[in-house]
């Protein structure tokens, strides 16, 4: 578990005492170095195998925003859902299967009304652009929405059941998104399901116990049948999981990166999986 501040414009979304537009001159005047370093570091990437499945914490949106200058509510959210798609573009040509992204968690839920109200505008636009891409030959994927959502407005469960629906049969990479998700929920819903089902199929309350095992209660996650995250990066510079992903993330690979979400780069996902691609995976062992 590592914080990325090596090298070229590790933070440049926040620099100590200059401004968002100073920020952004100091950017353009140097995208000639970081496009040659980015090309440069994409050759070594390509050259090595890639994750089956990368998860992104996606962190720091309302900051990047405050950073900028932006005080419309969902403002940092609107640029930080646009960045998804640049990160689908970023992975397919790299071959990575499989994409999970923790977009909002259920303590988010508990925002002031006028946030969340902006910020479900911008979940529901986002969902309809991303139908839209996993529908297109050149851009064809299966999405999935994860989390409580029976706790999120009937407008986003509406848009995520067809999503869900349209996508299913697409070839290509399978994009996930956690929405109003939390581990805890998540393990709790999974023994619940289990031990309803057990009952179900009228296995005797004193022998419910025998049959919790791992597989049984992997096949109730709400992740069941797609394989654990090989990478998990977090943005923002927060070095926790924050209840990502408990049970999946047991032998995944963490990376830790300063930059905001809304300000993440092709560059940096590349210095993410350069290090993955450096470790020694022991599963354990």
């Amino acid at each position: 578990m590592t914080a990325a501040s090596e090298g070229l414009g590790a933070r440049p979304a926040r620099v100590a005492g200059i401004s968002g537009r100073g920020r952004r001159v100091a950017l353009w005047l140097a995208r000639p170095a970081y496009a040659l370093y980015t090309r440069r570091l994409r050759r070594h990437v390509r050259a090595a195998d890639a994750p089956r499945h990368l998860a992104v914490i996606l962190d720091g949106n309302r900051r990047w925003a405050l950073g900028e200058g932006l005080h419309e509510a969902g403002a940092g959210h609107r640029r930080g859902a646009d960045k998804i798609d640049e990160l689908l573009d970023w992975c397919t040509p790299l071959g990575i299967e499989e994409i999970t992204v923790w977009a909002l968690s259920n303590e988010n839920l508990g925002r002031p009304g006028t946030q969340l109200t902006a910020l479900f505008d911008v979940v529901c636009d986002k969902l309809l652009a991303l139908e839209e891409r996993a529908l297109a030959p050149e851009t064809a994927m299966r999405m999935r929405v994860i989390g409580r959502l029976e706790e999120l407005p009937e407008r986003v469960c509406a848009t995520i059941r067809r999503i869900e629906q349209s996508t299913a049969g697409q070839p290509g990479p399978s994009l996930t998104i956690a929405l109003g998700y939390s581990g805890r929920d998540e393990l709790i819903d999974a023994c619940k399901a289990l031990v309803l089902a057990l009952a179900d199929d009228g296995v005797p309350a004193a022998r419910i116990a025998e049959e919790i095992t791992r597989e049984s209660l992997a096949a109730r996650l709400y992740t069941a049948g797609a394989p654990d995250p090989d990478l998990i990066i977090r943005t923002s510079g927060e070095q926790r999981l924050s209840g990502f992903l408990p049970w999946q993330s047991a032998h995944s690979e963490l990376y830790f990166t300063d930059v905001y979400w809304p300000a993440f780069r092709e560059l940096d996902l590349l210095r993410a999986l350069r290090t993955y691609q450096q470790r020694v995976r022991r599963h354990g062992l």
